[in-house]
């Protein structure tokens, strides 16, 4: 098989890597940001994984990139990075991680619809993708279970006190992550995807530390008041949650469609209530086993409707 289409069992393997590393890091930027400013830990973060993707490919075939894919990846990494998952980390300083994950689910939504722009933008029959209303009905059967997941957590907790800046900042995460991911599919001439992600994340550190300096966290950092307990998060965060999974991520937005690569967001919570059980005997009931069904089959609904082809429109048919 070419390299060009990976094989099922690589699609298999990239999809386990971000359903379930992903699921964790929610409880690993929460830990994190509990002693580090949230776009410093960010930054460092991604400079560091970054540097060691990019170091591996010079070493073992050369890094090689011109200078528009510099640019695209640049801008990437901006959307993503800092967008992204800078404003989920800024905002866990504050918000609940049962709350974030419930706001993080609209993106789905948002990555379907922003696909289905570039669909009639370019209108050339390879960009963008238009749904069909199976899709649909998985992102509302997502949507659903994802709520009996963590909305009777969200009602205990009680929504009156949130920071609304740190609500707005979770709503642009959903909305830059998702522009990210829709410029990554399609743009033009791209690097090979683990070049890519170096890139993007290498780039990306340079916007976060521009953030941690323009809201003043360098100034007010204290390296003295950091915790073994955040240094411990932060470390699997670089190892797993970026040098794995975003690279990961990254090899899977050539070889997927975006609907189906933004389904992380759907199971991502189930990882993190089962990893709750797991490892730190949390209790669970019979809500969780339901949703965790209903969000399921909503993933599968959004994967079948990969493979069905959408009738064509008369603007399609020009």
């Amino acid at each position: 098989m070419s390299p060009s289409h990976p094989s099922r069992t690589a699609l298999i393997a990239g999809f386990a890597a971000i359903y379930l590393i992903w699921g964790s890091t929610y409880l690993g930027i929460r830990i994190a940001v509990e002693s580090m400013p949230a776009f410093l830990m960010a930054s460092s973060r991604f400079l560091i994984a970054g540097g060691i993707v990019a170091g591996f490919i010079a070493l073992t075939r050369g890094f090689k990139a011109t200078a528009k894919q510099w640019r695209d990846n640049a801008i990437i990494g901006g959307f993503l990075c800092l967008g992204g998952n800078g404003l989920v980390s800024w905002a866990e300083e504050k918000v609940p991680s049962g709350i974030a994950t419930l706001i993080i689910s609209v993106g789905p939504l948002f990555i379907v619809l922003m696909d289905w722009a570039a669909h009639k933008y370019f209108n050339d029959g390879q960009r963008g993708t238009r749904p069909i209303p199976l899709t649909f009905v998985g992102l509302a059967l997502g949507f659903i279970g994802l709520a009996i997941l963590v909305g009777p957590d969200v009602l205990a907790t009680g929504v009156g006190r949130l920071d609304p800046w740190r609500i707005l900042g979770l709503l642009g995460a959903t909305f830059f992550w998702g522009v990210g991911m829709i410029i990554m599919r399609y743009v033009r001439e791209p690097a090979e995807p683990f070049t890519a992600s170096g890139m993007q994340m290498i780039c990306g550190s340079g916007w976060l530390l521009l953030a941690s300096a323009a809201t003043g966290e360098l100034s007010r950092f204290d390296p003295g008041v950091v915790t073994a307990r955040s240094v411990g998060a932060w470390i699997y965060l670089v190892l797993c949650g970026s040098l794995v999974g975003f690279s990961t991520f990254t090899w899977l937005m050539k070889h997927s469609t975006p609907a189906k690569v933004s389904t992380y967001a759907y199971v991502n919570p189930i990882v993190a209530v089962f990893l709750g059980w797991f490892v730190l005997h949390e209790p669970v009931s019979p809500r969780i086993f339901v949703a965790a069904a209903i969000i399921i089959a909503g993933v599968a609904l959004i994967t079948v409707a990969k493979t069905i082809k959408p009738a064509p429109s008369p603007q399609d048919s020009r």
